[in-house]
């Protein structure tokens, strides 16, 4: 029976293969998004949403009609190519395919389908073995999960333009982005550029598994602010907020603690942003 400790379980020390190896099929499976599905211009179309089993591109639009999606679940450890009327195309996760391999083979699933393209390989192509713990796997996905419906809470209460909350493959990290009414204006190849403001909110689990929060352009008096369970501002390497992920990690109140953090940055930052 699940408790309230369970929120946020902790991740078992030898987490890291696996974590490597879902990172590389989702790099694999963002490649078939990010070739045939239609191109946003910030790129949400390359990443991954979160849905009550795995983690799922947007729908790709096939040659002869109808769409498909694909979808790295974890109930089952399969990645599955769903087209919407045909036959489904699972993988097996734990099968130990490199990330060259793995991509490889969607990408032939894909052509089977019709969808035949130019793909950037350098976003997949890996040859490390790759291990796959089922148990590591499901602790990832409880956790992910978890965290997101605290996000899509907390994203849901902001007022203004909010972007979906996405898995990135580059960093296979989960966030998403509140904009500001700021703008900055930049020059880029000789032209000016503008850029609005804006907030993430983010969970990066990696070996040591942490949250963050950090707004652009960054005001350097930000960090006089407090921010509460242990959260601190980092200013070396990058500029924003960070809370680690193992003080929450089997905490009964980790949720209403994740929810106080970024209201707090959100709190002090967003008045930065708006012009």
């Amino acid at each position: 029976m699940a408790t309230a400790g369970d929120f946020l379980p902790e991740f078992p020390s030898d987490w890291e293969p696996t974590r490597a190896t879902l990172h590389a099929y989702s790099h694999g499976v963002s490649a078939l998004a990010r070739t045939h599905a239609p191109a946003h211009p910030k790129w949400w179309h390359a990443s991954l949403k979160v849905t009550s089993t795995g983690l799922v591109t947007e729908p790709i639009p096939l040659p002869d009609g109808g769409e498909m999606r694909v979808r790295m679940d974890f109930d089952r450890h399969v990645v599955v190519i769903e087209p919407s009327d045909g036959a489904v195309i699972e993988f097996d996760m734990t099968a130990g395919n490199t990330g060259t391999e793995f991509a490889d083979r969607l990408i032939e699933a894909a052509a089977s389908f019709g969808l035949t393209g130019e793909y950037d390989r350098e976003k997949f192509e890996n040859d490390e073995p790759r291990a796959y713990d089922r148990a590591h796997a499901s602790t990832f996905w409880q956790a992910l999960s978890n965290v997101a419906s605290v996000f899509e809470e907390h994203r849901s209460s902001l007022d203004g333009s909010v972007s979906p909350l996405q898995l990135w493959p580059h960093g296979f990290d989960l966030s998403f982005e509140w904009f500001g009414t700021r703008v900055e204006t930049y020059e880029e190849d000789g032209e000016m550029q503008e850029y609005p403001s804006q907030l993430n909110l983010g969970f990066y689990p990696t070996g040591d598994p942490y949250f963050y929060s950090n707004p652009w352009p960054f005001e350097e008096d930000l960090p006089t602010n407090d921010l509460p369970h242990g959260a601190v501002w980092n200013i070396e390497g990058w500029q924003g907020s960070k809370l680690d992920y193992a003080g929450l990690a089997k905490d009964p109140d980790a949720a209403t603690k994740l929810r106080q953090y970024a209201a707090a940055v959100f709190e002090v930052a967003s008045p930065t942003l708006t012009a």
